[in-house]
């Protein structure tokens, strides 16, 4: 999208934002892709991760029930698509969180202790239901410009992808597939995503608006390391023997 240097600003100003405040530089992140993880802590991540997986869909939906437009909504439900799957009906195929689950596999969880949510940290658990709720209660282009971290995710994921396949060859490599999805799928939502908030945060009130709500997602995220790393090593309950 080619935008007008009043767009231009904007754009950076997101950008600049969710840059310096994304999760990547987290110590829990970079530990992570430094490979100094034991197995207990990364199994941690995956399992509380999880949780957060289990949100994204519903928020979506929330996205979805404040809009009016029809195209909108053809564009945007194909988020929960993404994550929930597809139904027989419109041609099936797994989801993200079937892929998710597939890394619990590989890192050594109990796939039906993980898709209980039962081990999830009280900590993460509040930091998602948060977005949840914060989605829930905002305007439809702030709800929007809460997903921007997604224009991060990529690069993350790529970086992610390299340390997992160098530092943990225990992890069976064909449960990083969700990683791989969201290259992709990430770019082309956050493209979605910025051209719709770019077109409807025109006044300087609403554009204060969408990068508060762009800071407060990258909050929410950064709280969720902070419970994971907070734990630490303790043996993991949902921790297939």
């Amino acid at each position: 999208m080619t935008a007008p240097p009043a767009d231009a600003g904007f754009i950076a100003r997101l950008r600049d934002e969710g840059a310096r405040r994304y999760h990547d530089e987290h110590p829990f992140h970079r530990r992570m892709h430094a490979g100094t993880l034991s197995r207990g802590e990364l199994r941690r991540w995956v399992e509380n991760r999880y949780y957060y997986q289990t949100r994204i869909p519903i928020k979506d939906a929330l996205i979805v029930s404040k809009s009016d437009d029809p195209a909108f909504r053809r564009m945007w439900i194909r988020r929960i698509h993404d994550h929930d799957g597809l139904a027989d009906d419109l041609g099936g195929g797994e989801g993200g969180l079937v892929r998710w689950q597939r890394l619990g596999d590989a890192v050594g969880l109990d796939r039906a202790a993980l898709i209980g949510c039962g081990n999830v940290l009280p900590g993460v658990r509040f930091a998602c239901d948060a977005y949840v709720h914060f989605v829930r209660d905002a305007s439809l282009v702030e709800a929007v410009a809460s997903s921007l971290t997604e224009f991060f995710a990529p690069d993350l994921m790529v970086k992610r992808i390299a340390a997992w396949e160098t530092h943990y060859p225990w992890v069976d490599r064909a449960g990083l597939d969700y990683f791989r999805s969201r290259v992709t799928q990430g770019r082309r939502d956050s493209a979605q995503a910025i051209e719709f908030v770019v077109a409807h945060a025109r006044t300087a009130e609403q554009q204060e608006r969408c990068v508060a709500a762009l800071i407060r997602k990258t909050e929410i995220l950064w709280h969720l390391l902070d419970a994971v790393q907070i734990a630490g090593a303790a043996p993991d309950a949902g921790v297939a023997t």
